[in-house]
């Protein structure tokens, strides 16, 4: 398989709709008063309204609709579960079919990008600054709204680019890190100050932030995947599947999984990611093996479907007990036990048991962990701020964490039985928590 070859399966996967397709879809609607679409965006898009612009042509007002309510609108537009949340709402499911939200919004936001439009203007300077620790969804939509609301905003950015999971962590071929550089450059636009490839609590101390800036937003999401914590996982041919993602992201596409047999660890959005990426590489077989069922897999149920597309397999009820590699380190196998489901855990979902003398092995060259994240423990309690395993805790109404000069949002307080962490909740969360440190900070600023 060549290189050409290679480079193209990662090429984005719809191309979208086109304007005669888009103009048909938007006159479906029914432009509904009491729009439970509306309802069921976590971000309050008015989508009647971004979609009625679209059928009078006025495409810049129609993005706009839309960026106003989710500042990483033209991403949620190719990455949201819209069958669960927008068009799972939509009055015509009972007639016909819903109408296409999320391929209208994409049409609209690719406009904008396409014709370099900058939808916004900052905000009349107040005299406040906020420091953001963390460039991705929640980080970037809160900074948004500060800058409108007048406030000086600098962001702290580890990676070489602000953007978060939208920028490294989806795969190309659903998400290109063009879409999300536009959604940062509207952002920066609005002079806000990215400080890239700095790292909070290593390169600028915690204790900088909280003394020159009158409020710090902590949205740093979640780290690296954690160990198996299995003999053979430091084997040459056991990755991260986080890693693994967003080298094909940040890296020419190469050819050095053509032909290999690889395992997928996990049964989440990245597990799937991660074993659709193998395929596309040239992987010879891809399989997912996880310890629960389909029933408490967390990916996505498109998701799903697209990986069985791509012919990945699944292996339900099957653990990880051991990697095999030969003389020189390389993963050559990996056993596997059979499980069954036991009483419910702390989640709600019924716990694995092992099943005695069922280890089999599976043929493997590559094997890719996907079973979780875990936290940037070491970096919260730099803040001294009150938290649960990582899990940062606020005052929901307020999103303060222990030290009130601290806000929190995103993966950082999001915890095991809140639901499903999407990057629509991520922007909406930024959001609540800018109006809440407004909130906080204008009466002071009033009585200056």
């Amino acid at each position: 398989m060549s290189y050409e070859d290679l480079a193209a399966n990662f090429e984005e996967v719809s191309p979208g709709l086109s304007s005669t397709e888009a103009i048909e879809e938007a006159n479906r609607c029914l432009y509904c008063y009491d729009a439970p679409c509306i309802q069921a965006c976590p971000t309050g898009i008015d989508i009647p309204a971004f979609i009625k612009k679209i059928a009078s042509g006025n495409l810049r007002g129609s993005a706009k609709t839309i960026m106003l309510a989710n500042p990483v609108g033209a991403s949620c537009a190719r990455v949201c579960p819209t069958e669960e949340l927008c068009e799972g709402a939509c009055v015509l499911n009972h007639a016909t079919k819903p109408i296409m939200i999320g391929s209208l919004q994409r049409y609209a936001t690719d406009w904008a990008i396409q014709n370099q439009q900058q939808l916004f203007k900052q905000g009349k300077k107040n005299g406040k600054s906020i420091a953001i620790v963390g460039g991705g969804p929640a980080g970037l939509s809160a900074a948004r709204e500060l800058a409108l609301l007048g406030y000086e905003v600098t962001i702290f950015e580890a990676e070489e680019k602000a953007g978060g999971l939208n920028m490294y962590g989806i795969v190309s071929f659903r998400l290109p890190q063009s879409v999300s550089y536009w959604e940062v450059k509207q952002i920066e636009s609005l002079d806000v100050e990215i400080r890239t490839n700095t790292r909070v609590g290593t390169d600028v101390p915690v204790e900088e932030l909280l003394m020159n800036y009158d409020s710090t937003l902590l949205s740093i999401g979640m780290a690296n995947v954690p160990d198996l914590e299995i003999d053979g996982e430091e084997l040459d041919g056991v990755y991260d599947a986080i890693d693994f993602v967003k080298e094909t992201k940040i890296k020419p596409i190469s050819d050095w999984l053509v032909g290999k047999k690889v395992v997928v660890i996990g049964a989440g959005n990245t597990a799937i990611d991660a074993a659709t990426c193998s395929v596309r590489m040239g992987a010879e077989n891809v399989k997912i093996v996880y310890r629960r069922t389909i029933e408490e897999m967390s990916a996505y149920d498109f998701e799903y479907e697209f990986a069985k597309q791509d012919g990945v397999e699944f292996r339900w009820l099957t653990t990880p007990s051991k990697v095999f590699g030969n003389e020189k380190g390389q993963v050559t196998g990996l056993e596997c036990i059979k499980m069954t489901l036991g009483e419910p855990d702390k989640d709600g979902r019924r716990r694995p048991v092992q099943i005695g003398g069922s280890e089999f092995i599976l043929d493997v060259d590559v094997v890719i962990k996907a079973i979780g994240q875990s936290r940037y423990i070491e970096l919260i309690e730099q803040f001294k701020i009150a938290h649960d395993g990582g899990v940062v805790n606020i005052n929901p109404d307020t999103y303060q964490t222990s030290n009130e000069k601290v806000f929190a949002c995103g993966d950082v307080i999001f915890g095991k039985g809140q639901g499903e962490a999407m990057v629509v909740s991520a922007a909406q969360q930024g959001k609540e928590s800018a109006y809440a440190m407004h909130k906080i900070l204008s009466p002071v600023m009033e009585t200056v």
